[in-house]
C-alpha cells in the first residue's frame, strides 16, 4: 500500500513531506496524522535548510479532514480526542527549527488552509482558490489554524475570512500577504527554480532566521490558544448546523 504521508531528504539540501492520497483530495485520515508526527520528527533530526510541504496531484493541496473520519455523529469529547493531534502538528510545523514552505499544488479549503497557514510560507500555482471555510460548515477551524492566521496577516481580514467562509483566488490572498508568490504553469516544472532563493541560503542562516521569527511570534504562548481553538470547535461538533453540513457531504458520496 502506497504512504498517505510521504517523507524525503533531497540531495540539495531540503526535506519533503507529501501528502499522497490525490483520489480523497489529499484529505488528512487518522493514520495520516501519526504518519506525519512521525515525519516532522524524522526530518528535525536532519540537516536540512528547510522543510517542504506540498501535496500529490495537480488538482487540490488538501480538502482539510477526512470527514469519514471526522463525522458529525460524534460527541465534543470524542471530537476533541480526533482534532487534538492536528494541532500538535500544526504546532510542530509552526515551531520547527528550519523555514517550512508550503507548495500549494492546487486548491485548499477547511483543514487544508489551516496546515498551510501553519508554514512560514505558501507558493501557490497560478489558477488556485484557498477557502477557511469551517464556518459554512456549522463550526470553527478546529487545528489551531485560525490562531495561526491572525499572525500571518491583517486581524481584521484574517477574522473576516473566517467569519465569511469564503474561498479567494491566489492573486487576491497574495494582495493580503497569505500567498508569499504565484508560480505560473511553465515554472511550476522546475522546483529546483521555484526553491532557488532558499537553496542559495545555508542551513546555518535558515536555523538563525527561523529561531528570530519564532521570537518574533512568541510561539510558545501561541500554544495554549491553539488548544483553546480546538475545544471551541469540538464544542459545536454535535451541532444541528454542523451535522446537517457533513450529513450532505458525505450523500453526495
Amino acid at each position: 500500500m502506497t504512504e498517505a504521508i510521504q517523507y524525503r531528504t533531497d540531495e540539495k539540501g531540503y526535506g519533503e513531506i507529501r501528502l499522497n492520497r490525490p483520489e480523497k483530495h489529499n484529505a488528512i485520515s487518522k493514520e495520516m496524522t501519526n504518519a506525519w508526527k512521525l515525519a516532522l520528527e524524522t526530518a528535525k533530526q536532519q540537516p536540512i535548510k528547510f522543510l517542504v510541504i506540498t501535496g500529490a496531484g495537480d488538482r487540490t493541496f488538501c480538502a482539510g479532514g477526512d470527514l469519514h473520519d471526522l463525522h458529525g455523529e460524534m460527541s465534543p469529547d470524542e471530537a476533541f480526542s480526533l482534532l487534538y493531534p492536528m494541532k500538535e502538528v500544526l504546532y510542530e510545523i509552526a515551531s520547527f527549527p528550519v523555514p517550512v514552505i508550503c507548495i500549494m499544488n492546487g486548491d485548499a479549503v477547511g483543514g487544508g488552509c489551516e496546515i498551510a497557514t501553519a508554514c512560514d510560507f505558501r507558493i501557490s500555482r497560478e489558477e488556485t482558490a484557498f477557502g477557511f471555510v469551517q464556518t459554512t460548515l456549522g463550526i470553527t477551524p478546529g487545528w489551531g489554524g485560525g490562531v495561526l492566521l491572525y499572525e500571518k496577516v491583517h486581524p481584521s481580514f484574517a477574522f473576516h475570512w473566517i467569519v465569511e467562509g469564503a474561498r479567494h483566488r491566489a492573486d487576491e490572498l497574495r494582495e493580503q500577504g497569505w500567498v508569499h508568490r504565484i508560480v505560473s504553469e511553465n515554472e511550476w516544472q522546475d522546483l529546483d527554480q521555484v526553491l532557488k532563493p532558499y537553496l542559495s541560503k545555508s542551513e546555518a542562516q535558515m536555523r538563525t532566521l527561523k529561531a528570530q521569527y519564532k521570537k518574533k511570534l512568541s510561539i510558545l504562548p501561541l500554544s495554549a490558544q491553539m488548544d483553546d481553538e480546538v475545544r471551541n470547535c469540538a464544542k459545536l461538533w454535535d451541532s444541528p448546523e454542523h451535522k446537517e453540513a457533513v450529513g450532505r457531504f458525505l450523500s453526495r458520496g
